[in-house]
């Protein structure tokens, strides 16, 4: 998506997922390990997820699309943001 024209209509949506809290992370722990050996103090919590961006022509419908696809619901949860 980055330098491509919105098609009209369409809306970009970013969605962040995330552990959910309590659930075991050991990418953030390693993270959170690595830091302070490279010079970093002060970090005590790590949480590593990802991000997806969509262009959707129906912004409603990304809900449905975490719940069944892009999350798993069990283990984590998802922020929604809508950008234009």
């Amino acid at each position: 998506m980055a330098g491509r024209r919105a098609r009209a209509g369409a809306v970009r949506a970013r969605v962040l997922i995330r552990p959910k809290a309590g659930i075991l992370d050991p990418q953030g722990g390693a993270v959170a390990r690595a830091l302070p050996a490279l010079g970093f103090e002060g970090v005590h919590e790590v949480h590593v997820g990802r991000m997806i961006e969509l262009e959707v022509d129906d912004p409603s419908t990304v809900g449905a699309m975490c719940e069944r696809l892009l999350a798993n619901p069990l283990v984590e949860d998802y922020e929604i943001e809508l950008l234009g």
